[in-house]
């Protein structure tokens, strides 16, 4: 057996991209849910144009987070994944190819903002209006109100104001 020790880490913080797709499976009696998230990152080009990149991330729930993800996600929703990565392999039906698809297995599913979902699902108009949970700040997509200023920076904090322990000083 090897000394080295590994990790199969992964914690994302994205909007789902379509309704979760929630199955039981009777021969396990295990719920599964599956869905997508997009996570996004931007730098700026060697014209000084913003570029957007943005990432697509195949989600797999079972048990208990599925059925979080069943009562509290929906097309939209901001969401924290905590899990790890599985690679799985399957046969490609039209042309017999084999195949590779990777996922993140959650372990963890906390929703960022609170679901207001009606019958027909997810609706972005009312999530944004009235208090809500984590990142919810009203208004409109990105988070600003509307007639505000828009986000502002936090407040200075002076070298001096922070406290200091020399006795934690590795130096």
């Amino acid at each position: 057996m090897s000394q080295v020790r590994s990790l199969n880490r992964v914690i994302l913080i994205g909007r789902v991209g379509r309704d979760p797709e929630v199955t039981h499976i009777p021969s396990l009696g295990k719920d599964v849910a599956k869905f997508s998230i997009a996570t996004s990152e931007g730098y700026m080009d060697k014209n000084q144009q913003w570029q957007d990149i943005t990432e697509w991330h195949n989600i797999v729930a079972w048990d208990y987070a599925a059925k979080k993800v069943e009562r509290s996600l929906g097309k939209g929703s901001l969401v924290l994944i905590e899990g790890k990565l599985k690679t799985r392999k399957w046969q490609d039906k039209e042309s017999g190819q084999d195949r590779r698809t990777t996922e993140v297995y959650a372990e963890s599913v906390i929703p960022l903002e609170k679901a207001n979902r009606e019958n027909s699902g997810y609706s972005r108009e009312s999530d944004n209006k009235g208090g809500g949970g984590y990142g919810q700040r009203g208004g409109n997509y990105n988070g600003y109100k509307e007639n505000s200023p828009g986000p502002q920076a936090p407040p200075e904090v002076q070298i001096d104001d922070m406290p200091y322990d020399e006795s934690n000083d590795p130096f």
